[in-house]
């Protein structure tokens, strides 16, 4: 036993160490995770250089009964790779942490009765350990090191700062574990997920699960056609394509037109088709885009952007389901659902005798509002975690994930661009990471241009951003009602009419 020592959580003399200091400076940025995965990246990189150690295994377990194998991860390594460090790393002193509650430390698990006779520290010659409980007790998961880049074993100053880093990190993995199951047991869109197709629309805010609830009462409707409003950048198209995988028509073709890149001379040949002789390169009978459509579903896309003559046109089909190609008198019936989008106001357009008012009424017969980034702030994790994936998927680069303190700059920062801008700048970044050889994706990946960290912001400036998001958070979740967002926010309503006057916020279409 002289080989084997066990420590409970203690602090080595009285002054705070250089080390500490920058430990706890370390562990301050941790706090701002907000999913486990990138917790587990960062926490398991500063553990390492914390304890100079040369292998490093971080586990936690989930309480819940959809997860039945633990979150775990080891330094630099892909998933596969995971699976293999967990076999070959020693589970029985793993175990014993986990059961204990205790810091677990030998300078030779070989010579270590406990553990000698267990073949994963037989078949790896396991030397220096040091193991310590995460969270508890009882404990939620383990930090597990081996090895000294320096040889011999962990020192008492490395197992002290070791043990705060597994206390706090213990913290942190709770809260975000909790919200976890918090979140998956109260999801808004969950209702709305069970009936629709909707694996594109990714989120879980109060703005998206309302149109989600649009989307479900429309999609079936299947002579209703549908017009989609909202900023530009905020996925029109994806909802558009969740609208049809939800429809009758979900088998027919989903053709598209982007309204703002036709010249008024060729719309009518595109979206009707021209005859053969009708112009000069009619060489044969052209379809358009309203015959490719024929049984499916056409998506004309910036509508607003179609001239005068053009939505006369338009407005004509629309009415009649029956259209002329260019240069031809024979009618031809069309069966199309259409969807039309826009980021206009086309009341705003009507007034300004830019938009036929007609053509409005007739394509407003049920809308469906896309909401914005800003109104949905709490699914820019989700959305960043989407997007990193799917862009290393397509470019066939490693798998990153984002960084606490990234997700955390993402989240606070203005997306006026929308679901746009940030899988753009989810790409930029995951460029930039593999450029620099970066284990995850960094708020500086993101915002290389800005010369401080976006968090160091003033406190008045941090204040009344969190003052801002909260306020519309509540307003979007109740629908606009004052009196009801003032109960849920805990305030007098006349304290919020202040808030809302004061911040200028509006309502989103108003």
């Amino acid at each position: 036993m002289d080989d084997f020592l066990w420590y409970a959580p203690r602090r080595v003399g009285g002054m705070q160490t250089e080390r500490e200091r920058d430990l706890y400076r370390r562990l301050l940025d941790l706090a701002h995770g907000e999913a486990v995965g990138p917790l587990l990246e960062e926490a398991l990189q500063l553990a390492l250089e914390v304890s100079g150690a040369e292998q490093a295994y971080l586990r936690l377990n989930r309480p819940d009964d959809d997860a039945p194998h633990p979150a775990s991860i080891a330094h630099h390594c892909s998933s596969e790779e995971l699976d293999t460090i967990e076999a070959r790393i020693s589970q029985g002193i793993v175990q014993e942490a986990m059961l204990t509650g205790r810091t677990v430390q030998t300078p030779a698990a070989l010579l270590d009765a406990r553990f000698r006779d267990r073949a994963s520290v037989r078949s790896n010659a396991i030397e220096a350990v040091l193991c310590a409980p995460i969270g508890g007790p009882p404990a939620i998961g383990v930090l597990y090191l081996q090895g000294r880049r320096d040889a011999g074993p962990f020192s008492p100053e490395i197992l002290a700062l070791v043990e705060a880093f597994a206390r706090h990190v213990g913290l942190f993995a709770h809260r975000l574990l909790e919200r976890e199951a918090q979140e998956g047991a109260a999801d808004p869109t969950g209702p709305w997920r069970q009936r629709l197709r909707c694996e594109e629309l990714i989120g879980r805010s109060p703005a998206l699960a309302n149109m989600l609830r649009t989307v479900s009462a429309v999609a079936p409707l299947d002579g209703v056609d549908v017009l989609l409003t909202g900023e530009s950048g905020t996925g029109k198209t994806a909802v558009a394509r969740t609208l049809v995988a939800n429809s009758p028509r979900a088998a027919g073709p989903f053709v598209e037109l982007n309204c703002a890149a036709i010249p008024e001379a060729l719309f009518e040949a595109e979206i009707f088709g021209a005859a053969r002789g009708a112009h000069s390169m009619a060489q044969a009978d052209a379809p358009g885009k309203i015959q490719a459509a024929h049984g499916g579903t056409l998506f004309l896309d910036e509508v607003a952007e179609l001239t005068l003559a053009s939505q006369a046109k338009l407005l004509q089909f629309l009415q009649s389901r029956t259209f002329f190609r260019l240069g031809s008198v024979e009618p031809i019936v069309a069966d199309v659902r259409v969807i039309a989008a826009t980021n206009a106001d086309l009341a705003a357009r009507v007034a300004a005798g830019a938009f036929r008012s007609d053509l409005m009424y007739r394509l407003h017969v049920m809308e469906v509002r896309v909401p914005a980034l800003a109104e949905r702030a709490e699914d820019l994790p989700l959305l960043t975690r989407h997007f990193l994936a799917r862009s290393a998927e397509r470019n066939r680069l490693p798998a990153r994930e984002a960084s606490p303190d990234a997700l955390h700059a993402v989240t606070y920062a203005a997306w006026p661009g929308n679901i746009r801008q940030l899988e753009h700048a989810c790409q930029a970044a995951l460029v930039r990471a593999e450029a620099d050889g970066a284990a995850t994706v960094t708020a500086r990946h993101f915002f290389p241009e800005q010369a401080q960290d976006p968090g160091a912001r003033s406190y008045q400036d941090a204040t009344r951003e969190f003052q801002v998001r909260l306020v519309k958070e509540a307003l979007t979740a109740n629908d606009w009602n004052v009196s009801q967002a003032a109960r849920q926010l805990g305030l007098a309503r006349s304290h919020l009419y202040n808030l809302i006057q004061g911040f200028g916020i509006t309502r989103p279409g108003a």
